[in-house]
């Protein structure tokens, strides 16, 4: 060797992890390194460049930020850095900077990979700081996005602006033009201390008193909203992000249990949420035909990797994504009423599945369904409403949804019936859990009612509370078929792939990996009687009644938020290649990281699993 490469040997062999490497593992380095000078002051890696290199400083000293443009971390001689951006997605997430003059040593992509794969203890070094595998890899991400991690207090900047509810139109408007603001409170002043009414927006003004060319003189409670949408003053960002693409709200009340803190805007968001799903949504609502939101969908997947990009959690993106779909779907029932006239008779119109469950991504299909009133008479009335659900279906088509292909859609004219049928078919499915039943059970108990009389999916979503938590019979067979989509993973924690068909060599990430979570979780949820529908709320609700121990709760957690975020990325790095997103992976396109914590997930899939069966007897379900 020569004497040059002896002496970066040897240097290196001083510090961790090269001081327990093995000798022909460390040669290797050696002979692949690159020697690079950055003068005090350079720039080493901006955010978002390619990342193909780890650095090991031999000399000088390097600050490390964060996105924000927050000092980091300050390394000198003997530390590594760069190596979060070749774990993760191969773009550099933390810039680095010359503090003073520095020499570095540059190792390569394909080294950094084949060390990870052959010796543990650089793996743990470069992957990990806590020592804790899969639950380090999921809250790095969540640390490293503000809206995960700021509070909703934040975006307060003044005291709320409020009014008793009993003013009238032109005294509101004075107040909110005097304090510059677009959203009043409305109090009731009547009791020991005022509580909130109601609230009046810019909008509110306009579209119901100027458009309705009401009198000054008109009480300000003829138009004020009740009934309010709020968040907690002790929620994040995201949490108020979510609230306003759920609920397709522009103002949010922040409470202090029975206090007003403040009001935050959709604009205060944006400031922090550079996906634009809000401002989609808001795009959305402005669309006067099909032609019109058939355009904007072009802008879901620009969003969605936008989303990505920033390092944003699966239950963000899939919240926002549900709520950019169920927004499609709202202006498609609303057009479709100003064609066809008001409905004959009240109805809900139904989510299903993914939306529902706020899991929607981009791969992704329609299951909805309509609940009629029980005054619905066939005869009559249901031309109507199969021309409505024609009309949606067709338009959600047009923009992206593809038609379900086991026809779960309201054009199904079985999956478009009065409550009372609604009733009788999830009271059967509980009581006589057969193949059919409890495919059903699997699809229609995640349902959303998210237009019209949506207290009826209420009602139905309180029925299978009830029943199914005490219907031992129907767990256990439910539980028994949750045990038909097992995770891609071998005895000795080698993944199993697909052996024949187009996805040769690849396994599917939702029906091996997402698909198998959720179905345990929502048996557990259904024993536990709540009525949660996304998954990590349903995690919190079994938490409640302790039928899990924290700890499996909590590794639950985890595993569906790294397969799920490693689904996500790989839709998103096709769509960036102009391919067609999917769920099937080759195990060589993941990092090192991905592979190694996609084992540990699948693992934690696998124990669930054994516990589901032994909890509810789902191998003797037959017999029960």
């Amino acid at each position: 060797m020569q004497a040059e490469l002896v002496d970066i040997r040897n240097h290196m062999a001083q510090y961790p992890p090269f001081d327990e490497m093995a000798e022909e593992l460390l040669d290797r380095v050696v002979g692949d390194i690159e020697i690079v000078y950055f003068k005090a002051g350079s720039q080493i890696l901006e955010l978002g460049d390619p990342s193909s290199w780890l650095y090991y400083v031999r000399s000088g000293a390097v600050e490390i930020y964060r996105r924000t443009g927050e000092l980091y971390n300050r390394i000198s001689e003997g530390e590594v850095f760069g190596q979060f951006g070749l774990l993760m997605n191969r773009k550099v997430r933390f810039p680095a900077k010359a503090l003073e003059d520095v020499l570095l040593y540059k190792i390569p992509y394909d080294t950094f990979q084949y060390l990870w794969e052959n010796d543990d203890n650089f793996a743990d070094f470069v992957e990990i700081e806590d020592r804790s595998r899969l639950r380090s890899a999921v809250s790095r991400r969540e640390k490293s996005n503000q809206l995960m991690t700021s509070k909703v207090t934040r975006l307060i900047a003044r005291e709320p602006v409020s009014a008793p509810h009993t003013v009238r139109l032109q005294e509101a408007a004075r107040i909110m033009t005097e304090n510059g603001v677009s959203a009043l409170l409305l109090m009731d002043e009547e009791g020991e201390k005022p509580l909130l009414k109601g609230i009046i927006t810019d909008r509110d003004l306009r579209t119901r008193a100027l458009s309705e060319a009401l009198a000054s003189e008109t009480p300000i409670s003829e138009i004020m909203s009740e009934d309010l949408i709020t968040i907690r003053s002790n929620m994040f960002i995201f949490e108020a992000m979510l609230t306003m693409l759920h609920n397709n709200v522009h103002h949010l009340p922040v409470m202090d249990r029975d206090e007003v803190r403040g009001v935050i805007a959709l604009s205060d968001i944006v400031k922090y949420e550079s996906q634009s799903s809000l401002y989609l949504v808001s795009n959305i609502y402005h669309q006067q035909d099909v032609k019109g939101l058939k355009k904007i969908s072009l802008d879901v997947r620009d969003s969605f990797v936008r989303m990505v990009n920033e390092d944003a959690n699966s239950h963000m993106i899939g919240s926002a994504m549900a709520g950019i779909g169920r927004s499609f779907t709202q202006r498609l029932l609303a057009l479709g009423e100003e064609k066809l006239g008001p409905p004959p008779v009240p109805y809900c119109f139904m989510a299903l599945g993914s939306m529902a469950r706020d899991e929607q991504l981009v791969v992704t299909d329609q299951d909805n369904a309509m609940i009629l009133d029980d005054s619905f008479v066939p005869e009559e009335h249901d031309e109507y409403f199969l021309a409505l659900a024609k009309f949606v279906s067709d338009g959600l088509a047009e923009c992206g949804y593809t038609y379900c292909t086991g026809d779960i859609m309201a054009t199904n004219q079985k999956w478009r019936q009065p409550l009372r049928v609604w009733k009788d078919y999830f009271t059967d499915w509980i009581d006589n859990p057969k193949a059919e039943a409890l495919l059903n059970s699997n699809i229609f108990f995640d349902l959303d009612g998210i237009y019209g009389e949506t207290d009826f999916a209420e009602q139905l979503k309180t029925l299978v509370a009830d029943k199914a938590s005490n219907s031992q019979r129907f767990l256990a067979m439910l539980a028994r078929n949750a045990l038909n989509r097992t995770p891609p993973i071998g005895f000795f924690r080698t993944f199993v792939l697909e052996e024949d068909g187009k996805h040769q060599k690849t396994f599917n990430l939702k029906r091996r990996g997402t698909a198998p979570l959720s179905d345990l979780i929502r048996v557990h949820a259904l024993a536990c009687g709540s009525r949660a529908q996304n998954s990590f709320e349903r995690l919190k609700a079994i938490g409640n009644t302790k039928l899990l121990l924290d700890d499996d709760l909590g590794n639950l957690r985890d595993a569906l938020e790294f397969i799920s975020i490693v689904r996500i990325r790989h839709q998103a790095l096709a769509i960036e290649a102009d391919r067609q997103p999917d769920n099937n992976v080759r195990p060589e396109d993941l990092s090192p990281f991905e592979r190694s914590h996609l084992k540990d997930a699948f693992q934690v899939v696998s124990g669930a699993q054994k516990f589901l069966k032994f909890r509810y007897h789902a191998g003797v379900a037959r017999n029960v």
